[in-house]
């Protein structure tokens, strides 16, 4: 299962309401591979569900994981954080044995390198 938090589904509600996507779209969370960590996660608004995915509902908010992503996501809470240089969506997945400097890519002990250690980012 896949997280939100309460924070994190008001801002992405706010863009759906935005968008004029709120009753008929739902946030896919998902997991690609590349990035310097080895895997990316990756955010998008859907209007359709594919057979195999999980779907969530959570603070009104309809969240879409596919089976594969969920493997290497599965518990990951995502939230919507402000600091001094803006705001942005941070993933916390405990699956994650590394992660690239600028946190927008991972390993899991499921990735086959051999290596945990986070490596430099090239963003």
């Amino acid at each position: 299962m896949i997280t939100l938090t309460e924070t994190a589904a008001q801002k992405l509600a706010n863009i759906l309401e935005q968008k004029g996507l709120r009753e008929t779209h739902a946030l896919r969370v998902f997991v690609k591979g590349g990035g310097c960590g080895g895997m990316q996660y990756g955010m998008t608004f859907d209007e359709s569900t594919r057979e195999g995915d999980e779907v969530y509902e959570m603070h009104g908010l309809r969240v879409i994981v596919d089976p594969t992503s969920l493997f290497y996501i599965n518990g990951a809470v995502i939230d919507y954080v402000e600091n001094l240089m803006g705001g942005g969506f941070h993933i916390e997945n405990p699956n994650a044995v590394s992660t690239c400097g600028c946190g927008s890519s991972f390993r899991t002990s499921h990735s086959h390198t051999g290596e945990e250690t986070a490596q430099s980012c090239g963003h």
